[in-house]
């Protein structure tokens, strides 16, 4: 027995020190005490030195830097630099551009429940409440979505005047601007209402509000920008909408092959420095009817005429509708949900650098500006009109299956349909919390980029499972589309909510596990940069304190996760 306790002595000190996330010098020591003590209490001494020499053999090429460095480290730097892809600047951008918040915790092994806990509940403000239960709640009342999706194929004539002149397209504008100024919780909740009605009046209302001209312009936007654009998009006399999806560039927005040369072009009767651009956007929301335009293009100056870049890079400007050669007024027609949407086209279409959304200081930076607002505008919109169309389900689908009898029993009685409901009644109530709490994390100062996929992916496919199980329920009464049909519109759309601001199996493969793995991890971004680090020293030793560090986190939480099975949690502290 004494041969193994030296041996137990070691697996026992490893454990604590792995358990504890202990430094590696701080273990040495502890396993060296315990085997001292095992010596003196008269453990096997044969045992004793070999647990001894195992120690050595471990602390001492890992705890004396320079054997470490050139012998460990520096070889396993360069295999990674082998292996590792090139990180561009576009991609770089890509990964800098989000803020990590509590999912940064689901990483760590030990997550700081208080940091969840303690983050405080969206509340309305009184303004914000009085625009719902006023002008939205009136605005519901207007709405017949049968007239809109089957009689006009569009929002009536009082509809899109009700919606501008009480201000709908301009929420998330700055009150010193014309607009509402609310917070991202108050416009998840005016969204999350409409949407519970008509998701064709959700989104005519959702869009402007979300990543566009409206968001791009209280960012960026030069203050001449701001002051005649900003009034005429809050009060409806502009309304916008955004080119950045195209025939050819989809979810992968930087291989977009709409174009802009710098050149001399004239403008309003006047010989200016502008650009001349090439592009055709598809699937554009509201483009049928904007009356100015936001697009995503590459800028080239081949000739020099504003500096020595030749490929300058994605870059975002405004078009009005009226400038020469955009052709814009064709409309799309998506699964009987006839919200505005269509191409947007122009060949050789000139406008002068001021049109640029934040001027020529901001050419070349659009891929940068898309980054930082896409992950808001995935926090809110989507979400909420998943979660409106998921509690209009759940209400719906519970008051039906109450009325409805079979066999001399309200269907809801039935185990089966049950069953449905209760699958409905949970979704719902998860998909309402994950959207008001990505919200919530906009309102706090966020830029959830990985929050936002997660609760865009997840919103939306519950949704579409939401309404699914209440078609279900409903059977022939679902099926037969009619003014008093309450679901075969929300059935035809779900798909589209799968499908916008980046498809599902995009935002699940590349958002959440690749960009989310890589931002919310706490060293392989770290890892990352280090291999890249032109200072082959200052790379050298930033890789060294990485690798090492999330060799020791791993294997910290290989041994938490073990010890948590062997105790059933109970050792662990939790919420």
């Amino acid at each position: 027995m004494s041969i193994a306790i030296p041996f137990l002595a070691f697996l026992l000190a490893g454990a604590f020190a792995a358990y504890h996330r202990l430094r590696l010098a701080v273990w040495a020591a502890l396993t060296a005490t315990l085997l001292v003590a095992c010596w003196l209490l008269g453990a096997n001494p044969a045992a004793t030195l070999i647990a001894a020499a195992i120690v050595a053999l471990i602390a001492v090429p890992l705890l004396i830097p320079p054997l470490r460095k050139p012998f460990i480290t520096a070889p396993l730097l360069k295999f990674y630099r082998q292996i590792l892809p090139p990180l561009s600047q576009t991609e770089r951008i890509a990964l800098e551009s989000g803020t990590v918040g509590f999912e940064g915790e689901l990483f760590s092994g030990k997550p700081a429940w208080d940091k969840l806990l303690s983050q405080p509940k969206p509340v309305l403000t009184a303004e914000e409440q009085a625009f719902l239960d006023g002008p939205v709640e009136d605005l519901c009342k207007m709405i017949d979505d049968w007239e809109i999706t089957h009689v006009h194929a569009d929002l009536t004539p009082e509809l899109w005047d009700y919606v501008k002149r009480n201000k709908f397209f301009g929420m998330i504008i700055p009150k010193e601007y014309g607009g509402l100024g609310f917070s991202a919780y108050a416009h998840h909740c005016v969204i999350q209402k409409i949407a519970s009605i008509s998701t064709v009046v959700s989104s005519t209302v959702g869009v402007p509000n979300s990543l566009g001209p409206g968001e791009l312009l209280v960012h960026y936007g030069t203050q001449e920008q701001k002051d005649y654009y900003l009034p005429r998009l809050a009060d409806g006399r502009e309304v916008p909408c955004f080119g950045l999806t195209g025939p050819f560039a989809g979810s992968d927005a930087t291989s977009i092959p709409d174009y802009g040369i710098v050149c001399q072009g004239e403008w309003n009767g006047a010989s200016v420095v502008g650009i001349k651009l090439t592009f055709d956007k598809r699937y554009i929301t509201l483009a049928p009817v904007a009356t100015i335009i936001g697009l995503a293009f590459r800028m080239y100056d081949p000739d020099g005429l504003i500096g020595d870049k030749k490929d300058i890079g994605i870059t975002l400007a405004l078009l009005p509708r009226e400038t020469e050669g955009v052709e814009v007024g064709r409309r799309h027609f998506p699964l009987n949900s006839p919200f505005q949407n269509g191409p947007v086209r122009g060949h050789e279409v000139f406008i002068p650098l001021s049109q640029l959304i934040g001027g020529e200081d901001y050419a070349g930076k659009g891929w940068q500006m898309l980054n930082e607002q896409l992950s808001v505008g995935r926090s809110i919109t989507l979400p909420s009109t998943a979660s409106g169309g998921a509690k209009s389900g759940a209400v719906v689908s519970g008051a039906y299956a109450r009325i409805r009898k079979q066999f001399g029993l309200s269907i809801g009685r039935f185990e089966g349909v049950e069953e449905a409901l209760a699958r409905i009644a949970g979704k719902a109530f998860a998909i309402s919390a994950l959207s008001q709490a990505t919200a919530a994390a906009v309102d706090r100062g966020e830029k959830p980029a990985v929050p936002s996929a997660i609760a865009k992916y997840h919103c939306t496919t519950m949704g579409r499972e939401v309404v699914s199980d209440a078609m279900d329920v409903h059977g022939g009464k679902g099926i037969i589309l009619g003014p008093r049909n309450y679901l075969g519109r929300s059935w035809q759309a779900s798909p589209i909510s799968i499908t916008v601001e980046g498809a599902n199996i995009m935002t699940r493969s590349l958002l959440i596990f690749g960009q989310g793995a890589i931002l919310c991890h706490p060293w392989v971004l770290k890892e990352m940069r280090a291999a890249q680090n032109p200072d082959a020293a200052a790379g050298l030793e930033e890789f060294d304190r990485n690798l090492f560090g999330h060799i020791g986190f791993a294997i910290s939480n290989a041994l938490r996760s073990f010890w948590f099975g062997l105790t059933a949690a109970r050792i662990g502290k939790a919420p």
